[in-house]
């Protein structure tokens, strides 16, 4: 099985090429792959490209993505993953354009690559809405703002969003990796989200710039995310505490989040292609010894 793989500040994924791969790995398989340990270690699979089948109306799709999280699951969008895709495909295609518009699980999204710097890749990434229904939140109505979520041993005040995938806003005036890591499965296993959520720790640092640390749904702590840069920057603007735009920072790098009419989201952020190899068949056996398939859910590890 052949593969790419790609990194945006420091969130990296495996690019798998249906073209060149066959048949979509199991979820066992995936578990594996992703495995820092036992196999080639990963954030997550971009599976693509695929035929669009939904009808868009007039609106031309180049193809569809599916994006997969490391313990197996499939996730509705990835704005990370998205300019992976979009850098990916472009060279795949050896394409003179500069703007496609894909399929996620989350709906569509426009990507634009920048003409002086290939790297950096502009997502349009949607409307963020707080609205519990959309998200969805268990025992709310209307947006979901400055509410309080109550743990085993400490107590929160959040607010939740969604752009295509839900999420967990917490802002304090100090926030840590550890924070996140103690908290962060916590929150996204909660019972106010019944498809679990994603977590951010913001901390606001002037009216155009915030920090954030981070607790991904399906991968755990992640040093970057696109979705988690424009739920957090959304939510700090809803609230006030920042203008239009917002310089996102994580531990990973630094994402550029534009707010538009009704909290629509767009965002820029660099890539870099680490390389290409390719996956034995002692990984993606189950039966292979001392097999990730037994082992825990995966979550990303920070060397």
């Amino acid at each position: 099985m052949n593969y790419r793989r790609y990194t945006s500040l420091g969130n990296d994924y495996i690019v798998l090429d249906p073209d060149e791969v066959g048949a979509l790995p199991s979820a066992d398989q995936i578990r594996r792959i992703c495995d820092r340990n036992f196999g080639v270690g990963s954030d997550g699979i971009l599976w693509g490209p695929l035929a669009s089948q939904e009808k868009w109306g007039a609106r031309h799709v180049d193809a569809k993505l599916r994006i997969f999280n490391p313990d197996g699951s499939e996730a509705e969008k990835s704005g990370n993953g998205i300019r992976i895709f979009t850098r990916f495909f472009k060279e795949k295609q050896q394409s003179p354009r500069n703007t496609f518009v894909f399929e996620t699980l989350g709906g569509i999204v426009e990507s634009h690559v920048d003409e002086r710097e290939s790297r950096s890749i502009t997502v349009d990434m949607g409307q963020v809405s707080f609205n519990a229904k959309d998200i969805p939140v268990n025992g709310f109505s209307g947006e979901v703002l400055r509410k309080e979520i109550r743990l085993s041993d400490r107590a929160f005040e959040f607010c939740a969003a969604t752009i295509g995938n839900p999420h967990c806003v917490i802002i304090l005036p100090e926030i840590s990796a550890e924070l996140a890591r103690k908290f962060g499965p916590q929150i996204e296993r909660h019972h106010f989200f019944p498809n679990r959520t994603n977590v951010q720790f913001v901390q606001v640092s002037s009216t155009s710039e915030i920090k954030i640390e981070i607790w991904e749904r399906g991968a755990g702590y992640t040093l970057a995310s696109g979705s988690s840069s424009s739920a957090a920057a959304a939510v700090c603007n809803r609230l006030k505490l920042v203008g239009d735009e917002v310089t996102v920072k994580m531990p990973g790098g630094d994402i550029w989040v534009k707010i538009g009419e009704n909290y629509s989201v767009q965002q820029t952020g660099l890539t870099v292609y680490i390389g290409e190899g390719t996956i034995s068949e002692e990984v993606l056996n189950p039966q292979a010894s001392r097999s990730a398939a037994n082992a825990p859910a995966v979550t990303s590890v920070v060397a």
